[in-house]
C-alpha cells in the first residue's frame, strides 16, 4: 500500500471517529458507550411485561421467548457461568445456521466487541484457526462467518472483521 493511500485511509478513519464522537455527544445520557446495552434490553423486556394486556398482546410471547433464549446463551447455563462471546456465537450458529456456516464457525477461536454496540460505528473481531491470510484457505469461510455474525448481532452501522490464526485479515462484512 502506497504512502498516499495510507494517508487517505487515515484521514477517512479520523473523519469517522470525529463523526462518531460528535454524534455520541448529543445523546443526553452523558455519551454512553453502549456497555449497558444488556441492562437496557432487560429494562425494555421488563417494561414490556408492565405495559398491560391491551396493546401488542401478539408480540409479547415472541419478545419473552427471545429474552429467554438470549439469557440462556448469555449465562452459559450448562457451565454455571457466563459463556464467552465465541461460545455464544457458536451456540447461535449451531441452532440457526446452515451446514456451511456451522462448518465455518467451528474454526472460530475468539470473538471480541460483539457486546459493545452503540449503533454509531460498531466493530467486532472474529479470530479463527485458519492460516495463510487472504490468500489462504480461510477466505471463503470468512464470508460465511461474517454472514452468520450478521444474523447473530444487528447494528445500524456495524463492521465485523474475520482474522486468521496469525492475526491476518481474511474478510469482513456488515452487521
Amino acid at each position: 500500500m502506497g504512502m498516499k493511500t495510507k494517508i487517505a485511509l487515515g484521514a477517512v478513519v479520523g473523519i469517522v471517529v470525529i463523526g462518531a464522537v460528535s454524534a455520541n455527544a448529543g445523546d443526553g445520557d452523558g455519551g454512553s458507550t453502549g456497555k449497558d446495552t444488556s441492562a437496557s434490553a432487560d429494562r425494555q423486556a421488563g417494561g414490556a411485561k408492565d405495559t398491560g394486556a391491551g396493546t401488542g398482546a401478539d408480540a409479547k410471547p415472541d419478545a419473552k421467548a427471545d429474552t429467554k433464549a438470549d439469557t440462556k446463551a448469555d449465562t452459559g447455563q450448562e457451565t454455571g457461568k457466563k459463556a464467552s462471546q465465541a461460545e455464544q456465537f457458536k451456540a447461535f450458529v449451531k441452532e440457526n445456521g446452515t451446514a456451511q456456516e456451522k462448518e465455518a464457525v467451528a474454526h472460530v477461536t475468539k470473538v471480541q466487541g460483539a457486546d459493545d454496540r452503540n449503533d454509531i460505528f460498531d466493530t467486532a473481531d472474529v479470530y479463527t484457526d485458519f492460516t495463510g491470510g487472504i490468500m489462504g484457505e480461510g477466505t471463503g469461510p470468512a464470508k460465511l462467518i461474517a454472514s452468520a455474525f450478521a444474523d447473530w448481532r444487528q447494528s445500524e452501522n456495524g463492521l465485523v472483521t474475520v482474522y486468521d490464526a496469525d492475526g491476518e485479515l481474511l474478510g469482513n462484512g456488515q452487521f
